[in-house]
């Protein structure tokens, strides 16, 4: 069981990028969805998660206030939007969920997550 992650690209200092995140195996309504990053030569870093039992959100001090994690239930999808975009966001963006913790709460990734997206890379730089 995979998850489908894309929407990067390169984009200057202050863009706005949507990532997507989708599965065709599952319903990804009923469960916690998370972005996880990981820049050159740094470790993975949880950025942005929304719960599986409410939608509640989550998000990691660095990107407050500039991403937005958000559900359609009918695309079977989960965005990210990203705005105000900084060289330090540059990373592999990774959509991931643990399969099972049905309606999980976040951070998701305080879990095994157990299926993953193929990573989408988005540059932030002029």
């Amino acid at each position: 069981v995979q998850l489908q992650a894309f929407g990067g690209g390169l984009v200057q200092p202050g863009g706005s990028l949507r990532l997507s995140c989708s599965a065709s195996a599952f319903t990804l309504e009923y469960f916690a969805i998370g972005w996880i990053r990981q820049a050159p030569g740094k470790e993975r870093e949880g950025v942005s998660c929304i719960s599986g039992d409410d939608d509640s959100t989550y998000y990691a001090d660095s990107v407050k206030g500039r991403f937005t994690i958000s559900r359609d239930n009918a695309k079977n999808t989960v965005y990210l939007q990203m705005n105000s975009l900084k060289p330090e966001d540059t990373a592999v963006y990774y959509c991931a969920t643990d399969l099972l913790s049905y309606g999980g709460s976040c951070p998701i990734w305080d879990n095994p997550l157990d299926a993953w997206g193929q990573g989408t890379l988005v540059t932030v730089s002029s």
